[in-house]
């Protein structure tokens, strides 16, 4: 009888045993899934913000055109200056010549 009293008694401490470890394997289980979603998040802000950031060579083709639209923009600016220029200076010469006709 105590020998079966014994094993009872061992078979009621390994349930508990057994029903705690389930429950704290279910705990870690669902604490490591909310860590990996936190893990996946960050890396992927991670990755987002490296292709922002982490300079990438310009290949040859990008610099020209690149290149080329500035110099388009510059030349039109250019002319754009030019014939603003042209422009006053005509307006000058004609509020000069109508000053001398005044005087004369």
């Amino acid at each position: 009888e105590i020998e079966k009293a014994t094993k009872e008694q061992d078979v009621k401490y390994k349930t508990k045993e057994s029903t705690g470890l389930d429950q704290t394997v279910a705990e870690t289980s669902s604490d490591r899934s909310g860590v990996q979603a936190e893990l996946d998040a960050v890396l992927e802000y991670l990755r987002k913000i490296e292709e922002q950031c982490v300079a990438k060579a310009e290949s040859h083709a990008e610099r020209k055109a690149r290149f080329e639209a500035e110099l388009a923009g510059l030349k039109q600016a250019l002319q754009i200056l030019e014939s603003e220029t042209a422009f006053v200076q005509r307006s000058a010469k004609k509020q000069l010549r109508g000053l001398r006709e005044h005087h004369a």
